[in-house]
C-alpha cells in the first residue's frame, strides 16, 4: 500500500487548480507547488472501480440518493467517530462551503454576528460578510508552541450578541483535534448564550495517532439539536472535485428550513459521480485510510527531522489534517519579505499565512499530502532559501 502513495503523478495540464494555476499564483512555473488542499496521491481502487463501473454502464441520468448511500454514511461516522447518526439526519450537498452559505442564510440574519477561532480557514470570512453578517474574532492563544482556545474573550463575545459560532474541528490551518474538556466548554457557552454551531468537520477522518476526532454534537443533547455539523469523504479521499458532502442536521424544522434553502437556490443534492465515490470510499476505504495516515505520519516526521537543524522555523505540531503551520516569525521578517523568499528564492508555493486572518502573520501553510520525496524537496528548497538569505 505505501508504493501507492510514493508513485510521482503528473497533474500539469489535467486542469488542477494546484499546479495548474503556479505561474499565475508565484510568477514562474519553475515553482513547487504545496498549498491547496488536495492530493498528488491516487484514490482507493475502490473508488476508481466504482467511478469506472459507472462510466461503463454509459448512462448518466437523474441520480436518488438512496438508503445504501444514507447507510454507508451512518456507518461510518458510527464506526470512525463513534457517533451514532440517523439517516433521516442528512443533508447532501455538494460541499461543506456550499452548506455552510446555506445555513448562514437561513438561521442568520443582515447584520448578525458569527463567531470564528482565528487564525482560520479563509472562506469562513467570505461565508459571513457575503451575506452582510459580521465577523466576530475569538483569536486562538499560542501557548508554548501550542494553539488553545481564549474562552474568556470567547464568553466576553458571546455576551456581545453572538447568533452563530463557525467552529473548525479539526481545525484548519493550526491542526488542533479539540479535546472532549474544551468541546464541552464551548457547548456550556453556546447553550448559556444561545448559539447555534455550525461545525466544520471535514477534516474528522485524518487525526493522528493518540487523538481522537469527536463531533461536537455527539457530547450534549440539547447542542445536538442546535449544531449543523458538516462532513465529507472529499478530504478523507482525495475527492473534491466530484463535490460530495453532507450535513448531520438532528433537528427536524432546522433540517426542513435548510432543505428549503437549498432548493430555493436551486442546489440538489451530489452529482452521479460523487454518489458513487462517497459510498465506495465509506463502504471499503478504511483499509486505505489506515495506511494513508501513515504515510502522512511520516511526512510530519520528516520535516519536524528536517527542521531540527534550521532554528529559524519552527513545525506547530499536528493532531489532524495533512496541513503544517509553519511559523517563520524568528527570521523577522515582514509577510512580503517571507513570501518573496519563498516564492522567488525556494521556489516554493505555500498558502500565506495571513490568509488566514491577521493572526496568521510570519506563518505559512504547507501542504504534507503528497509523496515523501516532494515532501523532502520542498522543504530542502525552503531551509536552504532560509540559511542562504
Amino acid at each position: 500500500m505505501s508504493s501507492l502513495f510514493e508513485a510521482e503523478i503528473n497533474r500539469q495540464n489535467t486542469k488542477s487548480a494546484k499546479w495548474d494555476l503556479v505561474k499565475h499564483l508565484y510568477g514562474s512555473e519553475d515553482v513547487l507547488p504545496m498549498w491547496v488542499a488536495d492530493m498528488d496521491l491516487k484514490v482507493p481502487e475502490v473508488v476508481t472501480k466504482a467511478l469506472q463501473d459507472r462510466v461503463d454502464h454509459g448512462i448518466f441520468g437523474y441520480t436518488l440518493i438512496d438508503t445504501s448511500v444514507k447507510e454507508s454514511v451512518s456507518n461510518w461516522v458510527n464506526t470512525m467517530h463513534h457517533w451514532k447518526i440517523n439517516k433521516s439526519w442528512l443533508q447532501f450537498s455538494p460541499g461543506v462551503i456550499t452548506t455552510l452559505h446555506m445555513a448562514v442564510q437561513t438561521f442568520t440574519n443582515e447584520q448578525d454576528n458569527i463567531l470564528i477561532q482565528t487564525p482560520v480557514y479563509p472562506p469562513f470570512y467570505q461565508i459571513i460578510e457575503t451575506h452582510n453578517r459580521k465577523v466576530v474574532k475569538n483569536p486562538l492563544l499560542f501557548v508554548n508552541g501550542k494553539y488553545e482556545i481564549d474562552f474568556d474573550d470567547m464568553e466576553q463575545k458571546m455576551q456581545q450578541g453572538i447568533k452563530a459560532f463557525i467552529l473548525c474541528n479539526p481545525h484548519n490551518p493550526v491542526g488542533r483535534v479539540w479535546s472532549k474538556e474544551e468541546l464541552i466548554k464551548i457547548i456550556e457557552l453556546c447553550k448559556k448564550y444561545h448559539v447555534l454551531i455550525l461545525s466544520d468537520e471535514i477534516h474528522a477522518d485524518l487525526v493522528y495517532p493518540s487523538y481522537q476526532h469527536i463531533p461536537i454534537a455527539s457530547l450534549d443533547d440539547e447542542i445536538r439539536d442546535k449544531t449543523i455539523t458538516c462532513m465529507s469523504p472529499t478530504k478523507t479521499f482525495n475527492l473534491a472535485g466530484l463535490q460530495a458532502s453532507y450535513a448531520v442536521v438532528p433537528n427536524k424544522e432546522m433540517r426542513e428550513q435548510l432543505d428549503q434553502m437549498f432548493q430555493k437556490q436551486g442546489i440538489h443534492g451530489i452529482n452521479t459521480m460523487g454518489i458513487a465515490a462517497l459510498e465506495a470510499a465509506y463502504t471499503d476505504g478504511a483499509e486505505w485510510l489506515a495506511s494513508l495516515k501513515d504515510h502522512l505520519l511520516k511526512n510530519a516526521t520528516m520535516i519536524k527531522d528536517m527542521l531540527k537543524d534550521c532554528e529559524e522555523i519552527t513545525m506547530i505540531e499536528p493532531e489532524g489534517t495533512y496541513l503544517i503551520w509553519l511559523d517563520f516569525r524568528k527570521l523577522g521578517f515582514t509577510q512580503e519579505e517571507l513570501k518573496e523568499l519563498l516564492q522567488k528564492e525556494a521556489k516554493v508555493g505555500l498558502n500565506d499565512g495571513v490568509s488566514f486572518g491577521i493572526e496568521g502573520t510570519g506563518f505559512m501553510r504547507v501542504n504534507i499530502a503528497t509523496t515523501s520525496e516532494r515532501v523532502k524537496e520542498g522543504m530542502s528548497r525552503i531551509i536552504h532559501a532560509v540559511k542562504n538569505r
